[in-house]
């Protein structure tokens, strides 16, 4: 792909792309491209009385570029869903032009050649509050080859894509397999109907909050330690793709809020994404990490495993009972989580569960490991297709 090959974003956005105030249709029904939405993989359908401010209006066919935590890729095509109204958030940079495949851009978008580049046009202090410029946006170039070059190359990269989404969907089977098997051995522990004492959860985990470290304080080279704030946790899994660092050589001052193998840690503020519950589970490749507050760190004590706590915290029994506070900022309280009380089942039970989920483990590792070569290896398509080695 020769340099004359390539454009400016500039020339790709959408200028004229329009706006609505969805209040002012209250009884309306609208597709919503939220970037909370982005992680179902569909737009939210809501009415507009429930969207509480102007949006975009968009159109099939056009590429959404998620300009906050930029260090997430988020990057989406309009799709032709429905006859409704289809309007998308501010946080959205759209490409609309006739001149690029939309899967070909979207592609591009997310692939780490334009990634390096758009990260130099981020400006905040960290976090949710980083946000991509459009106009420095619009300025980065992006290889464009002949129409037809660019279907063959968005077609091979769909394909190897799909792949590794049926691995990534293996995945998720494991985890409903667990869930079966907590359930059949269990039941839901907060009903009656087992001869097991009922206890609170605060009476058999030690439950601390993280501390409240300052973000002028992290660092990005070094001797380092990872801080593990909500935005990296997930519903059963950890994501560091957002990280914040500590260095090592300050651990002793803050040593009681170190994580270990095994800690069950549940973000307190904005506890639910459209995946579920922001529970999760610290594995031996998570460390060293220490605890940020408004984080929840549960640890078992009396016998209790820290396996039946995680999977006990993914119970939909849980989520009921902890029901987010409903303010700025949705929240779950300490209390919240103390109080929650259940059956505790014999030690011998909870011994036959970590039996059985060490097997599903060690066959979920065999499946990340092979996830992890996919994704290398995607991403060396990747970077031949769009340097023209391909």
């Amino acid at each position: 792909m020769s340099k004359a090959s390539t454009i400016e974003l500039g020339e790709l956005m959408a200028s004229k792309s329009g706006s609505v105030d969805p209040a002012n249709y209250p009884d309306e029904i609208f597709d919503l491209y939220s970037i909370p939405a982005f992680d179902s993989g569909h737009p939210e359908i809501v009415p507009g009385r429930a969207i509480g401010s102007a949006k975009q209006v968009v159109k099939v066919g056009d590429v959404l570029l998620s300009r906050i935590v930029p260090h997430i890729r988020r990057s989406w095509i309009v799709s032709n869903g429905s006859d409704r109204r289809t309007i998308a958030s501010g946080e959205w940079i759209v490409f609309r032009s006739d001149r690029v495949s939309p899967s070909y851009l979207r592609h591009v978008l997310v692939g780490d050649l334009f990634h390096s580049e758009f990260m130099r046009t981020v400006t905040g202090v960290g976090g949710s509050l980083l946000r991509a410029r459009p106009a420095y946006v619009a300025k980065i170039k992006i290889p464009l080859p002949s129409m037809a070059e660019q279907h063959r190359i968005a077609d091979m990269l769909d394909r190897a894509e799909a792949l590794r989404a049926k691995r990534r969907a293996g995945l998720a089977q494991l985890d409903t397999l667990t869930q079966s098997i907590f359930l059949d051995l269990f039941g839901d522990p907060a009903k009656s109907g087992k001869n097991w004492p009922q206890v609170r959860l605060g009476e058999v985990t030690e439950l601390v909050t993280g501390y409240p470290f300052r973000s002028e304080e992290y660092i990005a080279a070094g001797e380092i330690v990872k801080l593990c704030r909500g935005a990296n946790i997930l519903p059963k899994r950890l994501d560091w793709s957002d990280l914040a660092c500590w260095p090592s050589s300050r651990v002793p001052e803050v040593s009681g809020f170190s994580l270990s193998e095994g800690d069950v840690l549940l973000a307190m503020d904005r506890p639910w994404i459209s995946e579920g519950l922001k529970v999760a589970q610290v594995a031996a490749a998570d460390l060293p990490a220490l605890l940020v507050q408004r984080v929840a760190r549960l640890r078992s004590k009396n016998g209790l495993s820290n396996e039946f706590i995680f999977q006990l915290l993914n119970q939909p029994s849980f989520t009921r009972h902890c029901r987010p506070t409903e303010t700025t900022v949705p929240h779950i309280s300490p209390t919240d989580i103390r109080s929650f009380t259940f059956h505790l089942p014999p030690e011998s039970l909870q011994r036959d569960f970590v039996r059985r989920i060490a097997q599903i483990d060690e066959l979920r590792n065999v499946c990340r490991a092979s996830l992890t070569r996919m994704d290398g290896l995607f991403a060396t398509l990747q970077h031949g297709a769009f340097r023209g080695e391909l």
